[in-house]
């Protein structure tokens, strides 16, 4: 595989736009299948190759999804959420992506990869306040960051919603002629976002599940339905830290 990769390089720009030469795309679907459709590899190959990068947001993105979060994937796909082509590039990079400050400019943390994160469909019904409560919305457990000066022990958050555009979430963010953010876009799919602090949508129940302060959880939701937030974390208290250490 190595090999491979150092064959694109030589043979292709970062702005590679040719659709001849290559490997087939059955030779390439068995190759990654037998990396387990490796994420940092998809992503490496793609920024090489536009052709590769075509393929990956048909088929091995979508194969990466499947094996990362089966559950998920069968509940997304079976309401038609993700079955047309493109989304799953942004999907599998929220699987395995921290955005970092992104949005929340007094936060200095970078994005980073992150290796494994369990998203839950009854934790998100933490986030959504009681006249949304029948949308499905899947939320991670929070990627924490210790020690961020004055903002103290940060959670970085994400997630996706189910059917997002006939969700009452989206209605209600419409009626209540919510603004989208003037120029920061999603980090997963370059989509518009909504505020879910601004729009008063954030229920006590959020800072609960998440272990925080409850007046220090905000997120964003964007126009496809991925929501990303930050929260400031709670201390743990003297028997937490004894069962972490266990």
């Amino acid at each position: 595989m190595v090999l491979v990769v150092k064959q694109y390089r030589c043979m292709h720009s970062p702005t590679c736009l040719c659709t001849k030469g290559h490997l087939s795309e059955d030779v390439i679907f068995l190759v990654f299948q037998r990396l387990n459709w490796n994420p940092r590899m998809i992503a490496l190959m793609s920024c090489v190759c536009k052709w590769f990068d075509d393929i990956a947001k048909r088929v091995l993105w979508k194969e990466f999804c499947r094996t990362r979060a089966p559950k998920m994937m069968l509940d997304l796909q079976s309401s038609g959420s993700h079955s047309v082509d493109g989304n799953w590039k942004a999907l599998g990079k929220l699987l395995v992506y921290c955005s970092g400050r992104g949005l929340f400019s007094r936060i200095r943390v970078p994005g980073h990869f992150v290796y494994r994160t369990r998203f839950s469909r009854t934790s998100g019904k933490s986030f959504l306040i009681p006249q949304c409560r029948t949308d499905v919305l899947y939320v991670s457990d929070p990627c924490e960051h210790l020690d961020q000066g004055e903002q103290g022990d940060v959670g970085f958050f994400r997630g996706v919603f189910v059917s997002f555009s006939v969700s009452r979430v989206r209605k209600m963010l419409i009626d209540r002629d919510a603004k989208l953010h003037p120029t920061e876009v999603c980090p997963y799919c370059k989509a518009k976002l909504w505020n879910m602090l601004q729009a008063k949508m954030i229920p006590r129940s959020a800072s609960c599940r998440l272990g925080a302060y409850e007046d220090c959880v905000e997120y964003y939701v964007c126009l496809n339905g991925h929501m990303l937030g930050i929260c400031t974390l709670l201390p743990l208290s003297d028997s937490d830290e004894v069962s972490e250490l266990e």
